[in-house]
């Protein structure tokens, strides 16, 4: 079992670990998860690469164990019995963060983690930490750094003799990834974007721009209402935990648009993480101002942290509203408070989310997703910069957008960050509202054990939502509501 990109195999990988051990793992700057059985001393070692593009669980009965690159494999050897605390984090997060899946009696290994068994025994090689290096703050030898580094990593994720997509927003982190593709790669790049119609909002302006730039031939893919609904149970499958992300139908129904053109499609996925995006800032706010720090930090979710003692039924309240968070103990320690923040972002949102997100669904319809800007090398060094290059003032990315101002048109290095517009909201109150009714409200629905149908009933009703937010939480239970039916 096993997978090894930038061209090494496991036979490679084999004869590294019998000279150095799990040491070697240092060594390999590509995404990986497989498993090696030493003979001599009847160890099996599981292996996760540091950032955690590829996914590894087992079961924790004890009385044997079952391992498979993908969640759904191990379907027939555990209960599919909900976690509660899983749940309780897949509420406040949309996915479900650290070892936890959303099945008990099944656990993810943690990305850079070696796990030993039978003994059990967990060795970390490969750290997220902070890296600065307090000596050097200049920020233009930091962008040429990430420069020259970003045209290594992306020559390296791009096919010899074939075409190649990327994604495109038109956002700072896919358009440096298409512009850099467009410069190196001797083939043909296609660019592809979506929006939700002409008449809502959307950033075809800024797409446009940029695969104009880059000469960029420049595939739309418009998704109706119909299309986000028909195809959330399909996401929904494809997906090993319950991700509540609206874009995971849009990333899929991407990829099928992609499928027919090409096989390797490049991301802008880790910018944000690696260098600073709008999470960032209410946490700001929470040093100025005061404030519970965990709690402020499940807010920047912008989820139902603050819902849970009325969505979640008492019972199961009682079970969860006591138990640790996953990101407490990185959270709470000494260091640079934005770094810290740096630093879990990466941990957990990149392979707990966004990289899980995009294996599965590409890899679905037969396309390799590649994500330069969570290249471990990328991720190392955005943690060795001060975090004045990556947050100077109100400015963020201020180190990327160094590094690509000869590549980008200026609108798109200076636009603000803007995030993909789903329009789930309009979704909710025009077109799902009865479909959601029928699933969210039926007696039988498998999320009814576990949540209060009136507070649900109250949000489908649209009943005091100032904010505007009840389209992005129903999102996130229609989601999980579809992940429960099409696994159990």
């Amino acid at each position: 079992m096993g997978e090894i990109t930038k061209g090494l195999n496991l036979n490679d990988i084999v004869q590294m670990w019998e000279k150095d051990g799990r040491e070697c793992l240092r060594n390999i700057y590509s995404f990986f998860a497989f498993v090696i059985w030493d003979c001599e001393k009847h160890q099996l070692h599981l292996c996760r690469d540091g950032v955690g593009g590829k996914t590894l669980y087992y079961t924790t009965d004890h009385s044997s164990w079952w391992i498979a690159p993908c969640l759904q494999s191990l379907r027939p050897y555990h209960q599919a019995e909900i976690d509660p605390i899983a749940l309780r984090d897949y509420l406040c997060c949309a996915f479900v963060p650290g070892e936890r899946t959303m099945w008990k009696g099944v656990k993810e290994l943690s990305s850079g983690n070696v796990l030993t068994l039978p003994q059990e025994e967990t060795n970390v090689f490969w750290r997220i930490e902070d890296k600065s290096e307090s000596e050097i703050e200049d920020m233009g030898y930091y962008a040429d750094r990430l420069r020259n580094l970003l045209l290594q990593v992306v020559r390296e994720n791009l096919p010899e003799h074939e075409k190649v997509g990327v994604f495109l927003s038109g956002g700072l982190d896919s358009s440096a990834v298409a512009a850099l593709s467009a410069k190196i790669h001797q083939q043909e790049v296609i660019a592809y974007s979506i929006h939700f119609g002409k008449d809502l909002p959307n950033e075809l302006e800024f797409s446009s721009l940029v695969a104009q730039h880059c000469g960029l031939e420049h595939q739309l893919l418009e998704i109706s209402f119909r299309d986000m609904w028909k195809f959330l149970p399909e996401a929904m499958a494809l997906l090993d935990d319950p991700i509540g992300d609206p874009l995971t139908v849009p990333n899929l129904l991407l990829a099928k648009l992609a499928k027919q053109s090409v096989s390797i499609i490049l991301n802008g996925e880790g910018g944000d993480p690696c260098f600073g995006g709008p999470k960032n800032q209410p946490m700001l706010l929470n040093q100025v101002y005061g404030g519970n720090l965990n709690t402020s930090y499940l807010r920047s979710f912008q989820k139902c942290a603050d819902d849970l003692p009325q969505l979640l039924k008492p019972e199961i309240w009682e079970l969860v509203k006591d138990q640790p968070f996953f990101f407490e103990s990185d959270l709470n320690s000494d260091m640079d408070f934005l770094q810290k923040l740096f630093m879990i972002n990466i941990k957990f949102k990149g392979a707990d989310h966004i990289l899980t997100k995009v294996n599965n669904l590409l890899g679905a319809v037969e396309i390799e997703g590649r994500s330069p800007l969570f290249d471990p090398r990328i991720v190392d060094l955005s943690l060795s910069m001060p975090i004045n290059c990556k947050v100077s003032g109100a400015i963020e990315k201020s180190v990327l957008k160094q590094a690509m101002i000869d590549f980008l048109p200026t609108e798109i290095i200076h636009r603000p960050k803007s995030g993909m517009m789903v329009p789930v909201q309009l979704g909710f109150q025009k077109y799902w509202n009865k479909q959601a009714k029928d699933l969210l409200l039926s007696k039988n629905a498998a999320i009814a054990p576990y949540l209060q149908t009136e507070t649900i009933r109250s949000w489908l009703n649209y009943q005091g939502d100032p904010w505007k937010r009840y389209g992005v939480k129903l999102w996130l239970l229609v989601s999980l509501e579809l992940w429960i039916q099409q696994h159990r």
